[in-house]
């Protein structure tokens, strides 16, 4: 078998809780991200979204199949920086700068660092907007700064696969549209595979190649939907007839799973 250069997940299965009370949270769960590929994963509550994100950051361990990262196990890639991880909250210390933020998993690690390939902090800031905040102190930035501070140094390694769990879910809509389209610039110019959790159906089709649909209860792949909207995407994309055309389609999706769900 050829090494994969993103990430394959094949028959995935996790369960929780004390044996003759487990819950399955994944059941059989096969996915491949291709390298530079932006896929979403949404879905209903409860369907394991978050848990199959932290599956393949390494953070939790899958009860059967498995992940590889860069043709890597997930404890290989982790190892070798492979993997990058932005979670919903910014998680920034607040007694360092900005730029020092970005720059705290450079000094975490010193001695795996050497002779990696790095990215430059500073750079990193300013092609996420943030040149100007770059000294200042996460106190001082507002919550969508901060988000895309957190975003950069989720970066810095120059990671194979990035993982994003709803990194804008706490800002309200205007702010949070703004962050999208900062992202969506970046990605665009760097190419990077991401995996990608949110609960906004707009979201995912602004940014993503493809939208994986979860359903729930167990969790597992109801569908994939192709998100054939040419690039580059701007704030623009959302007006377009076929935006629209995919937000039915999607939606749909999701309104079927979501009343099998809850029936």
């Amino acid at each position: 078998m050829t090494a994969h250069s993103g990430v394959e997940v094949r028959g995935v299965s996790k369960a929780f809780g004390k044996p003759g009370s487990r819950v399955t949270v994944l059941h059989d769960i096969n996915l491949t991200i291709n390298s530079g590929e932006f896929v979403s994963v949404i879905g209903p509550s409860g369907c394991g979204k978050s848990t199959l994100l932290k599956v393949v950051a390494g953070l939790v361990e899958q009860d059967e199949g498995t992940v590889t990262v860069g043709g890597k196990s997930v404890k290989e890639a982790s190892r070798d920086k492979l993997i990058g991880l932005v979670p919903q909250s910014p998680a920034l210390l607040p007694w360092k700068s900005v730029i020092d933020n970005v720059k705290v998993p450079l000094k975490v690690n010193r001695k795996g660092n050497a002779g990696r390939q790095l990215r430059d902090p500073a750079e990193l800031l300013q092609s996420f907007g943030l040149g100007q905040a770059m000294n200042k102190f996460p106190g001082q930035l507002s919550g969508g700064m901060q988000q895309r501070a957190a975003i950069a140094r989720g970066f810095v390694f120059d990671p194979t696969i990035m993982l994003m769990d709803e990194p804008f879910s706490a800002l309200d809509e205007i702010n949070r549209d703004q962050q999208r389209i900062a992202l969506l610039d970046f990605w665009q110019s760097n190419q990077k595979s991401v995996m990608f959790v949110t609960h906004s159906v707009p979201e995912a089709i602004v940014l993503s190649d493809r939208i994986v649909v979860m359903a729930a209860h167990p969790g597992r792949i109801a569908e994939i939907i192709d998100v054939n909207l040419p690039r580059p995407r701007t704030a623009e994309s959302y007006a377009t007839e076929e935006f629209r055309e995919l937000e039915g389609i999607v939606r749909r999706s999701l309104h079927t799973q979501m009343e099998k769900a809850y029936a």
